[in-house]
């Protein structure tokens, strides 16, 4: 199958996991070919659209493994639009209307009490060339409609199956407002049309712009793609993410520490039948992708999910990934040891440096309230000598509940907060040996 798709961003703020989702699919239905996929950015609106904006959804998409062929801006293609609105104009699909928005309202709320649908009744149509000059003295500018014809429109979604819609319920569109400036509709389509896209997939928000568009791709005598309309992201409880999507931008996740496979795992398995589980890498999610395995029904986005992968993903980074992190993390004397001991209690990779210092940091006592003195030093007067190995943590222990009688957690608890400063981590069977002796004495001895 020959797949062309495209990823269109409004450059007016940050990328979040509801746009990644549906950037993510859309790379995974390219068969992760970037010449399969183009960036078109949809920045027609020129007051909010932002160059900053524009550098940081590239920078997002390319640290999330998402590569595309050729880029497009939509402020840089006015004329091939005004050249189709002249064309659809001549063809009586775009018609000029000169209601205020308090009209349009008033126009709205009467055919709502006479039981209608409240859509619009097409009465710039029938003006005078007496009426649209006495609105054009006004000093009125007039916003055009496109014209939908009469009948049904069908299609068949890739994800929500059989669609159908009447135009007569549907409402001719405002897509060109009074200042000449196009909304997003018809530069979509159009360019869609220009480029030759193959599949739109898109959130379910769309559905009924579809229905309209599949009638503006008909007018410019274009094919009509296929498409796939993904139901929205909600949170845990249920409810829509909009309000809460500033945590939950590229920016911050990435700020949070999780790796970008361990978002792409997830979302490009939300709302499937897949189980969501950490995917071995970008390629293992292309190879498995299949657009039909997404179903209508509501998913839900948990950041629990994200850790629990995140996690998974650093307790399975092998030391030769690891090392050269490590290094760029400023822990220079970590040793696959070191990684071995630390990496499964870690949730995100800067977590790494807490247990760094612990290992390789000062050897200076720490101050730990609670740990009785002279359990303390019975626990110092029990070091082992000699080389320290995986087996020394048993030998101490051992030695230590023969001195004090301590044993469960009033004997572990004391000694790794004597040694560490924290009540969890690694498991110390790993990590005395690699703080060494010298250190622990520093450390016990107070």
């Amino acid at each position: 199958m020959s797949v062309l798709v495209r990823f269109a961003p409004s450059p007016t703020g940050k990328l979040h996991v509801g746009n990644i989702r549906v950037a993510l699919i859309n790379f995974l239905l390219a068969g992760g070919q970037p010449e399969n996929l183009i960036l078109r950015y949809d920045d027609t609106d020129f007051e909010r659209s932002k160059q900053e904006h524009v550098d940081d959804i590239a920078r997002d998409l390319r640290w999330l493994g998402i590569h595309w062929g050729q880029t497009f801006y939509q402020s840089k293609r006015l004329d091939l639009y005004n050249a189709a609105r002249d064309r659809l104009i001549a063809d009586g699909r775009l018609y000029p209307c000169y209601e205020t928005a308090e009209e349009l309202e008033y126009m709205r709320n009467r055919q709502r009490m006479r039981g209608r649908p409240p859509i619009y009744d097409r009465s710039a149509l029938s003006l005078t060339a007496e009426q649209i000059a006495a609105y054009e003295a006004e000093g009125r500018r007039p916003h055009w409609r496109f014209r939908l014809t009469e009948g049904e429109i069908r299609w068949t979604d890739l994800v929500r199956g059989e669609c159908v819609y009447d135009a007569a319920h549907l409402a001719d569109p405002v897509v060109i407002r009074e200042d000449g400036t196009y909304l997003y509709m018809l530069p979509s389509a159009i360019d869609d049309a220009d480029m030759g896209i193959t599949h739109v997939v898109r959130g379910e928000d769309h559905v009924t712009n579809t229905a309209v568009q599949i009638q503006m791709f008909q007018a410019l005598g274009a094919a009509v793609p296929a498409f796939a309309h993904l139901p929205l992201l909600v949170g845990v409880d249920g409810k829509g993410l909009s309000k809460r999507l500033g945590s939950l931008s590229m920016g911050d996740l990435r700020g949070q520490g999780i790796e970008p496979l361990s978002i792409c795992s997830l979302l490009s398995r939300l709302g499937s039948s897949e189980a969501i589980d950490l995917a071995p890498g970008m390629d293992a999610l292309i190879a498995a992708f299949d657009i039909s395995h997404f179903g209508r029904s509501t998913p839900r986005f948990d950041p629990a999910e994200l850790d629990r992968l995140n996690q998974k993903l650093l307790h399975q980074l092998p030391w030769d990934v690891a090392q050269a992190r490590l290094h760029a993390a400023g822990c220079a004397q970590a040793t696959e040891a070191f990684w071995d001991a630390v990496r499964g209690n870690l949730t995100v990779f800067a977590d790494v440096t807490a247990w760094y210092q612990v290992v390789y940091g000062p050897a200076a006592p720490l101050a730990v309230d609670g740990v009785d003195p002279a359990f303390r030093q019975a626990a110092l007067a029990c070091l082992p000598d000699g080389v320290w190995s995986p087996e020394t943590w048993k030998q101490w222990t051992d030695a230590v509940k023969a001195a004090t009688g301590a044993k469960g957690k009033d004997l572990f608890l004391p000694l790794r907060r004597l040694l560490t400063g924290h009540d969890h981590g690694p498991e110390l069977k790993a990590l005395l040996p690699l703080i060494g002796r010298d250190r622990a004495v520093a450390r016990l001895a107070g």
